[in-house]
C-alpha cells in the first residue's frame, strides 16, 4: 500500500489518516503546533476547563460511522454523548425568551407561539418546509460526494424562496428571507443567529442557509461530557492505534512537485518527505497555491471571540446549557454556553462557562472593549456574574491564527450566492493532492470536517470512480 503525508492534525485530516490507515496505508501526520485537534482545543486553569472552538456536536452520526469503519466501535465506548434539551434558550432584544425543545419541530412550533404569539410558529413551520427543500436538493452533492468538477449547479439558489410580489427584488440573503418570509424582527433575529453561529454574516450569506436551523433542529445537538476536546482526544487515540504516526512541532513548507504529481512535502527545517498521496488539512497559503480558486469579492470573512469565565457559586439547578442572547444597538449577538459537567470545574461550588460570538475580520476592533459588551450581553442570563468572577481570558482571532494558521473560521459548504460559498474540492488540480478539513469541501463545522476526511480517503482508496456514501 502507499505513503500516505497528512498535513495538519485536525479533525478532518485525522478523521482521513484513521481511514487510510485502516485501509493498508502507512501514514505520518506533520503538524506545525505541539498538539492535535485544530480549532478544537481546551483552556485549563486552576482546575476551570473550557472549548476554546466548538462546545456543541451537530450530526454525530458521521463519527459514529468513523469509529464503526476503523474498528468497529461504537463512538459511545469512547465519549459520552447527552442530547442537550432544550437545545437553545433564545433572548430577544425586546426581552422576550424562548425555549426551544431539540430536535421537535411540533415542540418549536409551539414554543414560538406561546412566546411571541399566535401564528409565529406556523410562519416558521412554514419556513423550515422550504428549508427542508433546500436541505433536500443539496444534502448529497454538498455533504455525501465529491465536489463535482462543474459547479455551476451548485452555484445556482436552491432556496425555494416566496414570491416576492410585483416589482419586488429577488429574494437572494438570508436576511431577505427573515424580512419578508418571518415577518417577526425576532423570528428574522432568530434565523439570523443560526447563519452567525456558523460565522456566516446574513446579510450577505445565501438564502441557502436556510439548511442551518433545519439541520440543529431535524438531528438535533448533542453534548460531549468533558467537553468537545474529549472528541478530538478520541479520534487522537483511535489514529494511534491503527498506527498512524504524528510529528509534532513540524510545520510544512512546501508540497513537493515532480512530473505534474505531489509526490511528497517539504518541512520548514529542508527535509523532504516522499509520499504517493499528500492530504492537506491546513489552511497554509503555499500549500493550496494555485490549485484552489479564491473565492472573488467577499468581504464577510469572519472569526471567533471567546471570553472564557471562572465563577464561585453553583451553577443553578434550571439552568439551560446554550443561551442566546441576540443583538441590541450596543451589544453583538452572544452564545452562552453553562454546561453541567464535573469535569469541567473545581468542585460543585464552581462553574465554566464561555461567552461566543462571531466578529468581522477586516475592522479594526478594540478586543478588550468587544470582551466587555460580550459579558454584559451575558450578565442577565447568568445570574450574580460579576459579583462570582473569579477570573476571565479573552481569545480572540489573533489566538485562532496562531493555533491554526488562520484567524477565520470556516463555515459550512453553502449552495447558491454565485458559488462564494463552496470551499476547495477534496481533489486538487495536481494528482497525488487532496484536501480535507474545514477549508475543503464540504466546509466547515466538525460534522463536516469529518465529512471531508471520509470523502478524502474514499478517493485515495477507491480512485476516481469514488462516488461517496451511498
Amino acid at each position: 500500500m502507499g505513503r500516505i503525508v497528512v498535513i495538519g492534525a485536525g479533525m478532518g485530516a485525522m478523521a482521513a489518516a484513521a481511514r487510510l490507515a485502516v485501509a493498508g496505508h502507512r501514514v505520518v501526520v506533520y503538524e506545525r503546533t505541539g498538539t492535535y485537534g485544530g480549532a478544537v482545543r481546551r483552556l485549563e486553569r486552576d482546575g476551570f476547563a473550557f472549548d476554546t472552538g466548538p462546545g456543541l456536536l451537530h450530526l454525530p452520526a458521521v463519527y459514529r460511522d468513523l469509529f464503526v469503519k476503523t474498528g468497529r466501535e461504537p463512538l459511545e465506548d469512547r465519549v459520552e454523548l447527552t442530547q442537550v434539551d432544550p437545545a437553545s434558550r433564545h433572548v430577544f432584544a425586546d426581552g422576550t425568551t424562548v425555549d426551544l425543545p431539540n430536535a421537535s419541530r411540533a415542540g418549536t412550533i409551539s414554543a414560538l407561539d406561546a412566546a411571541l404569539g399566535a401564528g409565529a410558529g406556523e410562519r416558521w413551520g412554514d419556513f423550515m418546509v422550504r428549508a427542508r427543500e433546500a436541505w433536500d436538493r443539496t444534502r448529497r452533492p454538498l455533504l455525501e460526494e465529491p465536489q463535482p468538477e462543474d459547479t455551476s449547479a451548485l452555484a445556482r439558489e436552491p432556496y425555494p424562496a416566496l414570491k416576492a410580489g410585483f416589482l419586488r427584488r429577488p429574494t437572494t440573503t438570508l436576511a431577505q428571507v427573515g424580512a419578508r418570509e418571518l415577518r417577526d424582527p425576532r423570528l428574522a433575529a432568530l434565523l439570523d443567529s443560526y447563519a452567525w453561529s456558523y460565522g456566516f454574516d446574513p446579510s450577505a450569506a445565501p438564502a441557502s442557509a436556510a439548511v442551518l436551523p433545519y439541520m440543529e433542529q431535524t438531528f438535533g445537538t448533542w453534548y460531549v461530557k468533558g467537553g468537545m476536546r474529549a472528541l478530538a482526544d478520541a479520534v487522537y487515540e483511535r489514529c494511534r492505534e491503527r498506527r498512524v504516526e504524528f510529528v509534532f512541532d513540524a510545520p510544512v513548507a512546501e508540497v513537493v512537485e515532480k512530473d505534474g504529481r505531489a509526490t511528497g512535502v517539504r518541512l520548514e527545517g529542508g527535509e523532504v518527505v516522499e509520499a504517493d498521496h499528500v492530504v492537506a488539512g491546513a489552511p497554509v497559503p503555499a500549500l493550496y497555491r494555485d490549485h484552489v480558486v479564491a473565492q472573488g469579492d467577499r468581504l464577510d470573512l469572519t472569526g471567533r471571540m471567546t471570553v472564557c469565565l471562572a465563577l464561585r457559586g453553583a451553577r443553578e439547578a434550571d439552568a439551560v446549557h446554550r443561551t442566546v442572547v441576540h443583538a441590541t444597538a450596543s451589544r453583538p449577538t452572544v452564545t452562552v454556553l453553562r454546561p453541567d459537567d464535573p469535569a469541567l470545574r473545581p468542585d460543585d461550588a464552581h462553574e465554566s462557562v464561555t461567552v461566543s460570538a462571531t466578529v468581522h475580520l477586516y475592522p479594526e476592533y478594540d478586543w478588550t472593549e468587544i470582551a466587555e459588551e460580550m459579558v454584559a450581553a451575558a450578565e442577565p442570563v447568568v445570574p450574580g456574574l460579576r459579583e462570582r468572577l473569579l477570573r476571565q481570558e479573552v481569545r480572540t482571532p489573533e489566538d485562532t491564527l496562531r493555533e491554526t494558521g488562520t484567524a477565520e473560521v470556516p463555515g459550512p459548504a453553502l449552495a447558491g450566492g454565485s458559488g462564494a460559498y463552496l470551499p476547495a474540492a477534496n481533489r486538487s488540480p495536481l494528482p497525488g493532492l487532496h484536501f480535507a478539513g474545514g477549508w475543503s469541501h464540504p466546509g466547515g463545522g466538525l460534522a463536516h470536517a469529518g465529512m471531508s476526511g471520509a470523502l478524502v480517503a474514499g478517493l485515495i482508496v477507491e480512485g476516481a470512480g469514488f462516488r461517496g456514501s451511498q
